[in-house]
């Protein structure tokens, strides 16, 4: 812990980089997030339990001729304002690979101890989508009606999770209020970070927490990604059929 402040009615949002992060598109959201509050830090994980660091390697960073920093893998934990009367906590961190349920154990102590009530997890994956049609977002929440109330489709996946689903069903049995986002992203598109995938979660996490940023910046960069996806597509005859017969697809449904 940083600081031990007094907040008001906190939320959660929380995003983690990897398996659970298609187009880095769910954390740069909360990034964005980040910044339109001017959060603070609050708090951070220790590494040392749950990496490998021969699979997620610490970076040298070059400070000046003569200094260096090691960078560890991060989980930082970081508060804000958004109305003038109720903060944020934004955690954003890499997946872990070691002792999953104590790191779980960590984040719903932080989340208990600062008095949270409502828990919004966003992610990304890779789906058959066209990449010009607005993003399709699907979730879960443990109120259904919440969901209906935000107009996301529910999400029927069944298979491997990663730490956004273990984290959703531990902060569940804990009888906290769970939201869980997904935008789908193209999985013919290999570009990160992709801003239109961020905007299409800031919207919606602004939505259900019921706060405003200016969306301006994102939408911006949402707009230049497009038009260089364009490009890439119109150049490429192989993409370029392959996004019409999606389309087609589409149409028939």
């Amino acid at each position: 812990m940083h600081v031990q402040p007094d907040l008001r009615d906190p939320a959660m949002l929380l995003a983690f980089e990897g398996w659970n992060d298609a187009g880095e598109s769910a954390t740069s959201a909360l990034q964005f997030i980040n910044e339109a509050i001017q959060s603070v830090p609050l708090a951070e994980i220790d590494p040392e339990e749950f990496y490998d660091f021969t699979v997620r390697r610490p970076a040298v960073v070059q400070l000046d001729t003569h200094a260096r920093r090691i960078d560890w893998p991060s989980n930082e934990f970081r508060y804000g304002s958004v109305d003038g009367s109720r903060e944020l906590i934004i955690g954003i961190g890499a997946e872990p690979h070691l002792h999953w349920r104590s790191y779980c154990d960590a984040i719903v102590d932080l989340a208990l101890d600062m008095g949270v009530t409502r828990i919004v997890l966003v992610g990304a994956y890779l789906a058959d989508v066209v990449y010009s049609q607005p993003v399709s977002l699907t979730g879960f929440v443990s109120d259904p009606d919440n969901l209906a109330r935000l107009g996301v489709a529910s999400s029927s996946y069944q298979g491997p999770t990663g730490i956004v689903g273990v984290l959703s069903d531990r902060f569940q049995r804990e009888g906290l209020s769970v939201t869980s986002l997904w935008a789908g992203l193209p999985h013919y598109i290999d570009a990160a970070p992709n801003p239109r995938g961020a905007l299409a979660l800031v919207q919606k996490v602004t939505e259900c927490l019921e706060f405003r940023v200016d969306e301006e910046p994102l939408r911006c960069q949402a707009a230049e990604f497009e038009q260089k996806i364009s490009k890439v597509v119109a150049n490429d005859a192989e993409l370029s059929e392959y996004v019409r017969r999606l389309k087609r697809r589409e149409f028939a449904q």
